[in-house]
């Protein structure tokens, strides 16, 4: 790496804003650097920073293919989970007030099932029930509790 290279990855894994997986990109190629500095082996490296010797590879074969810049960042595909997230704040809400809300008749409680077909209506696009428990799992909403509300329940001195 040249001098500019390494003041920018020393500058980028620094940075509070960079993501553990970045972070650990940079140290690699500290590491593993010729020109500055002590030099490890793959094996050496992977050990001192804990991750796979796997990672270690595709980090060196990405740099060598794609060059500094594009080895350093993120490269989520259009099908990541990362890219784009199917509830936005406002439908995450409208499920919450849905579950919230009294059962269906002839229901004693809310299923995952039921919020799912009954979002369907609500919201602009479907959403699977996987989804919504995730949401509920989110703001800590318990669908078996006696008190349905989303917030926690504020317990009482005994008096």
């Amino acid at each position: 790496m040249t001098d500019d290279q390494l003041k920018y990855v020393k500058k980028m894994r620094k940075a509070k804003s960079t993501c553990q997986t970045l972070r650990s990109r940079c140290q690699i190629f500290l590491d593993l650097d010729v020109n500055h500095g002590k030099q490890f082996t793959c094996e050496q490296c992977a050990h001192s920073n804990g991750i796979s010797i796997k990672t270690v590879y595709t980090a060196i074969q990405n740099y060598a293919t794609n060059g500094l810049e594009k080895a350093l960042t993120l490269n989520r595909g259009e099908g990541s989970n990362h890219s784009r997230r199917k509830v936005d704040g406002r439908a995450e809400a409208n499920i919450i007030k849905l579950a919230c809300g009294p059962a269906p008749e002839g229901h004693s409680r809310w299923t995952l099932r039921l919020l799912a077909d009954k979002s369907r209506i609500v919201l602009d696009e479907p959403v699977s029930k996987s989804t919504i428990g995730n949401v509920l799992k989110k703001t800590n909403f318990g669908r078996t509790k006696a008190n349905t509300g989303a917030s926690p329940t504020k317990k009482m001195p005994n008096s």
